[in-house]
């Protein structure tokens, strides 16, 4: 199960980690994408929420990701919290856009 919010920076980004708390998700099942990785760093280091690794990826497609441009990098980070290709691209095309995305992630 999971949720997806655009929103433009990180003070919208904490009121929606905030009522993503209340809807019961922990703060290691948010997390926060950007398309420039200092900004995505930050946000995710202000918010407490959690960076997508290898156990969220596996071990390969989180090596691959060291060689893929930044956009394919997101799309798979994202499909590897459970959204489809196509919500991946659409979402990175908000990313594109200089928006941040939050995801809420759960089993």
């Amino acid at each position: 199960m999971y949720k997806v919010e655009t929103v433009e920076n990180g003070v919208q980004a904490t009121k929606v980690i905030e009522g993503l708390n209340r809807e019961g998700y922990e703060k290691d099942d948010i997390y926060i994408f950007a398309h420039d990785k200092e900004r995505s760093k930050d946000l995710t280091e202000g918010t407490h929420t959690e960076s997508v690794g290898m156990g969220e990826q596996g071990v390969f497609d989180s090596l691959g990701n060291t060689f893929k441009k930044r956009g394919d990098e997101l799309r798979s980070k994202m499909s590897s919290l459970g959204l489809t290709d196509a919500e991946a691209d659409r979402y990175e095309e908000e990313l594109d856009k200089g928006k941040v995305v939050v995801v809420g992630s759960k089993d």
